[in-house]
């Protein structure tokens, strides 16, 4: 991610466990050895990927949907469900058979050396995962800032604060809990993630539902917006919205942190993050889409306010939003994760304590550099979730629909007359695809719009 990856052969599941203490230094990877702790069971991998792939997103859902209509909308969530789920377990496959050869492929990285060539970790794997995983923090930061700013204005609508101090604010908490050591000492940050993302979805639903039946309730239009080109283009941007809302973009290292042995611990990790998946994407997307219909805004919170005043108790607006904001903290730490291994195997000695004045000084100075500077991209650009809308395009679709295709029909080279050869093949020529007119249409329908009327630091 960056670096140049070592070939994964030269860490064991033994070195990069607990400290590593026995193991040779010279194939020691602080990276690997502190951050990534082998150290997890299938429960903890769980919490993980839902809080990798549940986040407040989800709640752009209902907005895909008014470019859709129902029957898309619906079918192509559904379809990106099943992909993705299909996908992230060819993944764990592949992972699960190097590791029963003696090798933890502990990134993407790792694994493109391995199965296309170093050339492909290195110059494109690498560096494409980083750059979407970062582009992830500066964007969680973005929403960090806006949730806190939404429970200000319910409590006080005539304030005069800016959003650039509530991203600060935010940027402050981060800059605390980015200093956890490793992905494993979040386990229990990310279980309760997984409580807070449920209860905030629950409330997105039934606050929908309740201002759908109230009697001040808005006029609901089903019908597609836009006309010719332009409903074509938001076609693909919707599609583009629903299935990079399941991307992932770190399972090698999530399966990284499950102790040895690894064999159907990811698989169970997966049914528990997909059973919370489902009951939030569709009731979320659902009435989000049934109460506002082709109104729906980016957010369906916003939606929760006209002209200035809340549809809802402002209490349970106050909770709702709380709920997302301590939510996409934990998201954020999750994506701050392959930076965090870049820095530790830069600057860190794993011939050193992890806890020691070596290694935890390094540490705390170049997470911090890295959350700071996030933290100021996100308040000078307030409309970079629009851009992260072409990253994910170009970041997510590879890494979570096209290389697992790949890798699974390299490694295992099924005949190409069976179907799960066509079936993997397909999926990544469609994949591909909707990558490129998906990035197209994120910069013909929001990043031009947004530079149009958006100007730095501006308070929206």
């Amino acid at each position: 991610m960056g670096t140049a990856a070592r070939d994964s052969t030269e860490i064991s599941p033994e070195d990069i466990s607990k400290n590593g203490g026995s193991a040779n230094p010279e194939k020691l990877d602080a990276g690997a050895l502190f951050v990534l702790k082998s150290e997890g069971s299938w429960l903890h991998c769980g919490y993980h990927l839902t809080t990798a792939i549940v986040s407040p997103a989800l709640l752009s859902l209902p907005f895909a949907f008014t470019l859709l209509g129902w029957s898309g909308g619906v079918l192509c969530l559904t379809a990106a469900g099943l992909v993705t789920f299909y996908a992230y377990y060819l993944l764990s496959v592949v992972l699960e058979h190097y590791a029963q050869l003696g090798k933890r492929h502990l990134c993407f990285q790792d694994m493109a050396h391995d199965i296309l060539g170093p050339g492909w970790g290195r110059y494109f794997v690498g560096p494409l995962q980083l750059g979407i995983c970062y582009g992830a923090v500066i964007a969680r930061t973005l929403l960090g800032g806006q949730s806190l700013k939404y429970i200000y204005l319910v409590s006080r609508p005539n304030g005069s604060m800016q959003l650039y101090q509530f991203i600060i604010m935010f940027g402050g908490l981060t800059l605390i809990m980015a200093q956890m050591p490793s992905f494993h000492s979040l386990r229990h940050i990310n279980l309760v993630s997984l409580f807070l993302c449920l209860i905030y979805c629950t409330c997105t639903t039934a606050g929908a539902i309740y201002i759908g039946y109230s009697r001040n309730a808005p006029s609901r239009d089903y019908s597609i917006t836009g006309v010719g080109i332009d409903r074509a283009f938001g076609v693909f941007n919707a599609i583009s919205i629903i299935t990079t809302t399941y991307g992932n973009g770190i399972i090698p290292e999530i399966q990284a942190t499950i102790a040895p042995p690894v064999t159907g611990k990811m698989f169970k990790g997966l049914l528990l993050c997909y059973s919370v998946v489902i009951s939030t994407f569709f009731s979320v997307a659902i009435a989000g889409y049934w109460a506002f219909g082709n109104q729906s805004q980016g957010s369906v919170l916003s939606n929760f306010m006209a002209n200035g005043k809340p549809l809802l108790p402002k209490g349970f607006l106050v909770i709702t939003y709380l709920c997302t904001f301590i939510q996409v903290t934990a998201v954020t730490l999750v994506y701050l994760l392959p930076t965090n291994v870049v820095i530790e195997r830069q600057f860190a000695d794993p011939n050193k304590g992890e806890l020691g004045v070596r290694n935890v000084v390094p540490r705390l100075i170049f997470r911090s550099l890295s959350v700071i500077i996030a933290t100021t991209l996100a308040a000078m650009l307030p409309f970079f979730g629009d851009i992260m809308a072409l990253f994910r395009a170009i970041g997510y679709i590879p890494l979570d629909f096209i290389l697992p295709m790949i890798f699974y029909n390299v490694k295992f080279k099924p005949s190409k007359g069976s179907f799960i050869f066509w079936g993997n093949s397909l999926i990544a020529v469609i994949s591909t695809m909707l990558a490129v007119v998906g990035a197209v249409a994120s910069v013909r329908h929001r990043i031009i719009f947004a530079a149009n009327i958006y100007k730095l630091f501006a308070n929206m």
